[in-house]
């Protein structure tokens, strides 16, 4: 391999490199313009961020999808639903009480809010 073939495998790959680049800035902008109203600032964070960690487009479709259906089927988010379902009630047995009160006490372990 002389110095000439070299020097083009090098431009080769910078070009493709700043092709890819390009391309995924073009996409961002893509996505920030056209779907910004589509949907609610907050509701598409959690996908995102499956999206940014895992790279599994169909995993953070399925996340924003099941998120939408539960919020259109009760007419409250997932969060206010897992909120109710924790509080304690009066007719909950000792098992149901048990699970709530170490669901509650893992969470301040956690230090998450309810």
């Amino acid at each position: 391999m002389d110095v000439f073939d070299l020097e083009l495998y090098v431009k080769m790959h910078k070009s493709l490199l700043e092709m890819m680049i390009l391309k995924k800035i073009i996409i961002g902008i893509y996505f920030l313009t056209f779907l910004n109203g589509c949907a609610q600032n907050i509701a598409i964070l959690g996908p995102a961020y499956t999206l940014a960690s895992t790279g599994n487009i169909y995993q953070a479709g399925l996340s924003y999808g099941s998120d939408q259906a539960v919020t259109r089927l009760t007419g409250k988010s997932t969060a206010a639903n897992v909120k109710e379902l924790i509080k304690p009630k009066s007719d909950d047995n000792d098992f149901e009480q048990m699970v709530k009160k170490r669901i509650r006490e893992t969470r301040k372990k956690l230090n998450l809010t309810n």
